[in-house]
């Protein structure tokens, strides 16, 4: 299992490490927008329609893997050892 963690820890810093420079064309897309809205074109709706779309996905992806890890991982069947003896609340 610990081999496994950091063949995968491995591989996301490769992949980081390795990947190209891209440059964000943010201003264009929001001044496409502005204009389009101005314009009475209904397009640029589907623009904030897909950033919010693309924000979402990584926070579903946190929450899908950490309930899949929380059921495959709970411990079960805990056995307490507590005495038989009763105790005063006081």
């Amino acid at each position: 299992m610990k081999k496994k963690a950091i063949f995968i820890l491995f591989l996301l810093v490769f992949t980081f490490a390795v990947s190209p420079n891209v440059n964000a064309q943010c201003a264009m897309c929001s001044i496409n927008a502005e204009q389009g809205v101005k314009n009475g074109n209904t397009v640029s709706a589907g623009l904030n329609t897909g950033v919010l779309y693309l924000l979402s996905i990584p926070y579903l992806m946190a929450i899908i893997v950490g309930v899949v890890w929380y059921k495959k991982y709970r411990k079960k069947n805990i056995h307490l050892n507590m005495k038989k003896e009763p105790f005063n609340l006081n």
